[in-house]
């Protein structure tokens, strides 16, 4: 790995570095090394979010812009309510316009630390859904699985391109990250919808059980017939 060819004007450009060619103070020495090394650092402002990686052996800089459905401070805000979901494209890609990059974003209000945390639809797949789960929640399942259709058919149209080898396995291989992981939420709907109606069976059977309930049905059905008999003595 070369640091001395770094590509400084872009760099500068972009405030990863200064005029000292000292890295912007805005980035710990953690976030440096992983830059070094491959890493994406990301940068966000209301809707607008850019991506800087280096890449040919830290001698070129790869910049994609993309823009959020939402502000920034909106998802946050809402996400204190319920899960919020949040689509992330590309401006534009001049290079293969038939292949946009998009994120899928949820944002998760922590009761515990008061933060909000991101997960990648791709990258946090597991503990994502782990998380939906646990809610035991059929209708926040079913957003999730919304969610997911929407990503898998955003891939299933990047694949009618005409793709590159390298580019096509990629793709494919995060068509089939969100295709099991919908399969796996089918099982979680069934599960939550059974559940809801062994609890909707159960409550049921205690009422009907319910000693109290049949004792009330059955002083109410005495007093009837014994009002009825007295409707009958008062017309003779």
């Amino acid at each position: 790995m070369k640091n001395s060819n770094l590509p400084t004007d872009e760099l500068k450009k972009y405030g990863i570095i200064g005029e000292d060619h000292t890295f912007s103070k805005k980035l710990s020495a953690e976030d440096i090394q992983k830059f070094l090394q491959g890493y994406t650092i990301v940068a966000d402002n209301d809707k607008n979010r850019a991506t800087f990686q280096l890449t040919d052996n830290n001698t070129r800089l790869k910049v994609i812009f993309l823009e959020r459905d939402q502000s920034l401070p909106e998802i946050l805000k809402n996400s204190e309510k319920r899960i919020e979901y949040s689509d992330i494209r590309e401006f534009s890609n001049k290079l293969a316009p038939e292949l946009p990059a998009m994120e899928k974003k949820a944002f998760i209000f922590d009761q515990e630390t008061g933060k909000v945390a991101e997960f990648d639809f791709i990258r946090h797949t597991t503990e994502l859904t782990a998380i939906i789960a646990d809610l035991r929640d059929a209708t926040e399942t079913g957003r999730y699985k919304n969610e997911l259709l929407k990503l898998k058919a955003f891939i299933q149209d990047k694949l009618e391109a005409e793709l590159p080898p390298e580019t096509a396995k990629e793709i494919i291989s995060d068509l089939n990250i969100i295709s099991k992981e919908i399969g796996t939420v089918d099982g979680i709907l069934t599960q939550q919808h059974d559940n809801s109606q062994k609890q909707e069976k159960s409550d049921i059977q205690l009422n009907i059980n319910d000693p109290d309930l049949y004792q009330d049905a059955n002083r109410m059905r005495e007093e009837e017939e014994q009002e009825q008999e007295e409707k009958r003595r008062f017309r003779r």
